[in-house]
């Protein structure tokens, strides 16, 4: 098979396009031919060593990406051959991710795709879908789980609406009923977080983002999905209403942040950090389950029309790839592996 690997950190040069044989799944495990790879700033981040110790000698990238099972290990019903699959986490702790025409992963990481069901958005769920559904699901007050109504009469506010995991947060919250606010800094991003279903998207770097939140929510925002919380923190603040949630899935300035204690203690400020890694398997769990439902529902499409732009490469320009997530590409970045 075909396959993209690297033995060293570095930059996107240190990725190789080689030829590998088949991998056999082991017990519990099932064999993916794998159409579509999704890349995620976790991919390049690990390529790069990042904060992400390399464990393993050779290493295939890329943790999410869809296709169909061809072969299932001891313990798997063989039933589940043909099946198409969406996958997350497959490079997480394992040397086989899904930059390849074949990958290996448990079997509980390959999620049944229903048919009507594209490859490339199962490609793109994923990391996003599951870091937005965690975003949703961690308020004081519930909810635990994301269901249409779950998020009824909530507020939510997604920063940075255009990147895949404000898409999702977007497409989640209206999916279970929430009032979204999206923010974004372009007018091309707001065209894209509308086409995503939020319902007010605001400019932040024009007038007085605070008073338009707070017009459309006076008395504040309930959760809040962030993707710069050293940058945005004082907006969050602005707008949160008393014991709302703050969800930080990244830092993408790199700002120090620097709290005001008094403030998020009259505030009673819920600030959660999160990453799927270390999440709990509970959590992920709950994620695939809901996402999955949200999925059937048709809540979570991807492409231009609907707020995502797909950008593709072909497996042997897996490097080039990497380097458009790394310029901070607008869209999902999408690695085409197998037809």
């Amino acid at each position: 098979m075909k396959a993209i690997i690297y033995r060293d950190n570095g930059a996107p040069d240190v990725l190789r396009f080689v030829d590998r044989d088949l991998p056999a799944p082991g017990p519990g495990e099932v064999r993916v031919r794998v159409a579509v790879s999704g890349v995620n700033p976790t991919d390049w981040q690990a390529r790069s060593g990042t904060g992400h110790p390399k464990q393993f000698a050779e290493i295939t990238p890329h943790l999410d990406g869809a296709g169909t099972i061809d072969a299932v290990g001891e313990g798997v019903d063989e039933g589940r051959v043909g099946q198409r699959v969406w996958l997350f986490m497959a490079a997480a702790g394992r040397p086989t991710g899904t930059a390849a025409e074949f990958t290996v992963v448990p079997a509980e990481q390959a999620v049944p795709l229903p048919d009507e069901v594209g490859f490339d958005v199962g490609a793109a769920l994923g990391v996003p879908a599951l870091t937005a559904h965690r975003a949703l699901t961690v308020a004081e007050d519930g909810p635990r789980r994301l269901k249409p109504g779950a998020l009824d009469g909530k507020v939510v506010f997604a920063a940075g609406g255009a990147g895949a995991v404000g898409h999702a947060v977007i497409q989640l919250a209206r999916w279970a009923g929430a009032t979204v606010i999206s923010t974004v800094s372009t007018p091309e991003k707001a065209r894209l977080a509308t086409a995503a279903g939020a319902h007010h998207v605001i400019n932040y770097r024009e007038g007085d983002p605070a008073a338009e939140i707070r017009e459309i929510a006076p008395d504040g925002v309930d959760i809040v999905a962030e993707v710069d919380l050293g940058t945005n923190l004082a907006l969050d603040l602005a707008v949160l209403r008393i014991r709302g949630t703050i969800s930080t899935y990244a830092n993408d300035s790199g700002k120090p942040v620097e709290l005001n204690v008094l403030q998020n203690m009259v505030l009673n400020t819920h600030l959660q950090f999160l990453v799927l890694y270390t999440a709990g398997p509970e959590a992920r769990t709950a994620a695939v389950q809901d996402v999955t439902a949200a999925v059937r529902d048709g809540a979570l499409p991807v492409g231009e029309n609907h707020g995502l732009p797909l950008i593709r490469f072909p497996l042997a320009r897996t490097a080039d790839a990497h380097r458009a997530v790394e310029n901070h590409a607008v869209g999902k970045v999408l690695v085409d592996v197998t037809s």
